[in-house]
């Protein structure tokens, strides 16, 4: 098994999980196996309990996981599918040795962080990748070297390199800032200098280093960094700004970064297979014409909060042969005065997943102006649950109908945590999580897949009530979808209208660049088709 562990450096949100994704991508074209994996420095058990106003959206695994939205960058860059254990916090980490600690596997040994938080770390590392079948393993270390909550973890990861059967084993590849001195003229290499001189503290010599850049850096600065950093000239990486995430593995295999770990791993350099990948970025390229989509949301504060949707969209985008313009939209500030104003200037709506009763009777709004509008609609997750709820609301002129999630007391709950599931004592327990089958009926949604039976990942704690599936058919609004295992309704569609869809699954978690969700490509198409009208 080879490692090859990630830090990061100066500044957080250098791209560390972009150079991660990159990095996987070219060594699978290469025809390796490959995993990756994120180590978080937070006490939360799960990136799914933070809120998404501060750490962005949770990206949903298979076996389902709620994981740090970087699993999501490495699924759609090396086109695989990752476990729970690709993803780890501190507090994951510790549970696990409480856990040990209580069974009594320490026979009464004084818990320390070395060697038994280290440890651990370890552990966790080495059965994700013999879990996932890899033959290289890549670590992504959050936060930055200089982090106190690193320490541990930097610790752990210098030590595997010395128990792994030989050095070149493990290889350590540190990305590092950059900056460019407007005024001066020139770019600085002092920070990279400090943050690796601060790694190698812990006894970690990076063998890499990638630096985040605005301006292409110079030979004299290239040589400045490895000689002041003990690293080869040669390894020493740029990693320009680009305006588009699908160019960096090319840039990257470009300035030789998988040639260069798999150098220090003492593997063989393998011709990379990446025609694909480059004809897909060259078509980004050429795509000249953009539509507008609103994406109606209340995390509107944070670009990251629905990333894996507004990255499906792209995908889509390219294969109808536009580029796709996302505007996340307050859901607070749409109401039925100002709806008009604020979403008439886009080809399509789009409502997301989320949860909480904040900014849901924006959602609302937004539903019915697109359904009467014949604006193209897509609701996801919670927006499912909304786009429901107006449907009652409007077309059965139930006014007062709601989700159990905003209005507990509701006399009309149109969505509800079903009675198998009350019982339990914890949100994730009583959540459905990961993949699972949906059964489709006749209509545009199992037209679009071609397929009776599709796989879906889900996230979702409410269900809607059945009693409104037969009234809601006869207004033309049906239910299309249904779980397999469950039965619980899974999408719903409106008749005569060119795209009114909403699923309680998330196709998002499975969009990948040169394989679009057929969901999103449907949706983004039947918007082309009306923006050219």
């Amino acid at each position: 098994m080879k490692y090859v562990f990630i830090t990061g450096g100066v500044v957080s949100s250098l791209g560390k999980g972009i150079t991660a994704a990159s990095l996987g991508k070219l060594l699978r074209a290469r025809g390796y196996r490959v995993s990756l994996q994120k180590l978080d420095l937070y006490y939360n058990v799960e990136p799914g309990f933070l809120s998404p106003l501060e750490h962005g959206e949770a990206f949903i695994t298979e076996d389902g996981t709620a994981a740090d939205l970087d699993l999501g960058h490495y699924e759609r860059f090396v086109d695989t599918t990752l476990s729970g254990d690709a993803s780890s916090t501190t507090g994951k980490i510790h549970h696990r040795l409480i856990e040990r600690e209580l069974s009594g596997e320490y026979r009464g040994s004084t818990i320390q962080a070395i060697p038994h938080v280290a440890n651990e770390i370890k552990r966790c590392i080495r059965e994700a990748a013999e879990n996932a079948g890899a033959e290289i393993q890549l670590v992504e270390i959050g936060g930055t070297v200089g982090d106190m909550e690193a320490a541990v973890y930097l610790e752990a990861i210098r030590q595997m390199r010395w128990e792994c059967p030989n050095p070149n084993d493990c290889c350590y590849v540190h990305v590092t800032l950059m900056p460019f001195i407007v005024a001066a003229g020139e770019l600085k290499t002092k920070p990279t200098q400090n943050s690796v001189k601060v790694l190698r503290s812990t006894g970690i010599q990076p063998d890499v280093i990638v630096c985040r850049t605005e301006v292409p850096m110079t030979t004299e600065a290239k040589d400045k960094v490895a000689l002041f950093c003990n690293v080869k000239a040669g390894n020493v990486i740029q990693n320009l700004d680009v305006d588009c995430l699908y160019e960096v593995p090319l840039m990257l295999e470009k300035e030789g970064l998988a040639k260069d770990v798999l150098a220090e791993l003492g593997l063989e350099n393998r011709p990379a297979d990446l025609d694909a990948w480059k004809a897909m970025y060259r078509h980004y390229r050429e795509v000249t014409h953009t539509l507008h989509i609103a994406l109606v949301g209340k995390y509107v504060t944070v670009p990251d909060a629905y990333l894996s949707v507004s990255e499906a969209l792209q995908h889509a985008g390219l294969a109808e042969d536009v580029h796709v313009a996302v505007t996340a939209v307050n859901s607070e500030e749409i109401v039925p005065e100002t709806v008009e104003a604020i979403l008439s200037k886009y080809s399509a709506i789009v409502v997301p997943g989320g949860y909480g009763d904040r900014g849901t009777d924006g959602m609302v709004v937004a539903a019915q102006y697109a359904r009467e509008n014949r604006v193209p609609f897509l609701a996801i997750g919670f927006g499912m649950q909304l786009t429901v709820v107006e449907a009652v609301r409007n077309l059965l002129n139930i006014p007062d109908a709601n989700t159990t999630e905003v209005d507990p007391q509701t006399q009309h709950p149109v969505a509800r945590i079903p009675e198998d599931r009350i019982c339990r004592n914890d949100s994730r327990g009583a959540t459905r999580m990961g993949g699972g089958g949906v059964l489709l009926r006749e209509g545009m949604i199992r037209s679009v897949y071609g397929e009776n039976t599709v796989h879906e990942r889900h996230s979702n704690r409410y269900e809607i009530d059945q009693q409104y599936v037969l009234p809601l058919a006869q207004k033309g609004f049906r239910l299309v979808g249904t779980s397999a295992e469950t039965g619980y309704p899974e999408a719903f569609e409106l008749e005569g209208h060119p795209f009114y869809a909403a699923v309680i699954y998330h196709p998002e978690f499975q969009s990948r660049p040169n394989r679009p969700h057929p969901l999103f490509t449907a949706f983004i198409r039947a918007a082309k088709q009306g923006s050219e009208r």
